[in-house]
């Protein structure tokens, strides 16, 4: 059903967005003053408004291939949710040998961990998954293995990218990820003693933490001046603590990366059944199901449909390289490695008409110095989009302008608030963003801005203004 959709309305969309491209215009004039103040030669930028099922309103350097940061996030979340549909799920099982007995408590065997490459997968979900086998009579197992056959060999160093290895944005991917591979840090404000507490969850053995936070009384108006520098031994990892916080700022919780995902995994699973009263004799190791072995206990993750919302809304990056893993699992080779889910996004785009010429996806998240992507066949990819039968599930997981996500506080107070869905992107010498805006006239447009130059940063201030004003301008027509 899928691809006879993509060969009916989604190629008659496209068609007329190539053929808008012969009406297309430069840098309109409202918007000229806007990019003086960036200071920054049109070279740099790449830029498509189109309204949808009419003109281009605007293009610039369209078919340039730039560094869209997380705004490659609309790639892997199209590809997937165009080929797997909103309702597909995640299942995550545990499982026994065919015939294991529960003797007095005890397992017999091994329990397997079937991995499903569920990027949602919480702390919560996996106590609930324990809590099901312990309600089956279960207290006593022996090894647990973890079957994450399903990918191949696809970890990352947290540290490669920018030399910071401990920001839950750089977590690899994981076919048994929990809670997105990171240790909550919590921090409480004691105002009888005038201290902070701080607090892990869940605590684990081989994660500590050393120093403090200094009190002040002073108002809370600004970042958190929170400092949580890891040291790393082979007997795990220490988060030395340092900085000083005004009580005023309230109880808060940082995210922050300890171990490899295999090993935060092992020790969150371990804790946590000890906390259901469970006693585990054996070690948590990687292996294979039994392909005919008895479920013992499983869980479904929320459809995709939802997933893609926390992907692009909030720009998670571990969750874009997982569900571009899982979109070449399920419709190419297992085990999925980077390079074969690649293959078969770039495959799935270009059976509806879209071939993307000069992609290169990278691992799905943006968070990549060689990933690139032309406007113009971004412009392409949201124009299909919007003519397909998942269109209201892509469009409601981008950013509401002044209401939710990534744009939550930008143009809250004027006529543009919440008539823009957008996905935005940074980057060290990139700026993006690209999705939807509607304008006062009811008039639906896409709109794609891509920045790739070593001002950038200086620039910031300057080029959120000319955003700011790209959006406005469409908001008013």
């Amino acid at each position: 059903m899928q691809r006879v959709l993509r060969k009916s309305g989604w190629v008659a969309a496209i068609v007329a967005l190539c053929a808008a491209r012969a009406s297309a215009q430069a840098l309109p004039a409202d918007l000229a003053p806007a990019w003086q103040k960036t200071g920054l030669p049109e070279s740099a930028m790449s830029l498509v408004v189109q309204e949808i099922g009419g003109p281009r309103l605007a293009t610039v350097n369209a078919q340039t291939p730039r560094n869209p940061a997380s705004v490659m996030k609309l790639v892997t979340t199209w590809a997937a949710l165009s080929e797997l549909g909103p309702t597909y799920k995640w299942t995550t099982e545990l499982m026994s040998d065919p015939g294991a007995a529960i003797v007095n408590g005890a397992l017999s065997g091994p329990l397997y961990v079937r991995a499903a490459g569920d990027p949602d997968l919480m702390l919560q979900d996996l106590w609930t998954l324990l809590r099901d086998l312990r309600l089956q009579g279960v207290k006593q197992i022996g090894d647990v293995v973890v079957d994450r056959s399903i990918f191949g060999n696809v970890a990352t160093d947290p540290g490669a990218f920018d030399n910071a290895p401990d920001r839950a944005y750089n977590a690899s991917p994981d076919a048994f990820m929990v809670g997105f591979g990171a240790q909550r840090l919590m921090f409480m404000a004691d105002a009888a003693t005038h201290a902070w507490r701080v607090a892990m969850d869940p605590p684990l053995p081989n994660v500590t933490l050393q120093g403090k936070l200094d009190w002040s009384n002073a108002a809370c108006q600004g970042p958190y001046e929170v400092y949580t520098t890891p040291v790393v031994t082979p007997q795990g990892t220490t988060f030395k603590l340092s900085g000083t916080l005004p009580g005023a700022c309230g109880d808060f919780s940082l995210y922050r990366l300890a171990l490899t995902q295999p090993a935060q995994t092992a020790g969150v699973l371990n804790e946590l059944w000890k906390e259901l009263g469970g006693t585990m004799t054996g070690q948590v190791r990687d292996g294979t199901a039994p392909a005919d072995g008895t479920v013992l206990a499983s869980h479904d993750s929320p459809e995709l449909g939802d997933v893609i919302r926390i992907i692009n809304k909030h720009s998670n990056n571990v969750m874009a390289r997982t569900l571009l893993l899982t979109l070449g699992a399920e419709r190419g080779l297992r085990p999925a490695t980077v390079a074969s889910s690649d293959a078969v996004a770039t495959r799935v785009l270009a059976e509806q008409g879209l071939p993307m010429t000069g992609l290169v996806l990278d691992n799905g998240a943006g968070l990549a110095r060689d990933a690139r992507v032309s406007a113009g066949d971004l412009a392409a990819l949201l124009g299909a989009a919007w003519k397909s039968p998942y269109m209201p599930e892509f469009v409601s997981s981008l950013a509401i302008l002044g209401e939710d996500g990534t744009v939550k506080k930008r143009l809250r107070h004027g006529q543009a608030a919440g008539r823009a869905h957008l996905k935005t992107g940074t980057l060290r010498d990139v700026r993006a963003m690209a999705g939807y805006v509607t304008g006062a006239s009811g008039k639906r447009y896409i709109v794609v801005f891509l920045l790739n130059n070593e001002k950038a940063d200086e620039k910031a201030g300057a080029l959120r203004y000319f955003d700011d004003a790209l959006v406005a301008w469409l908001a008013r027509r």
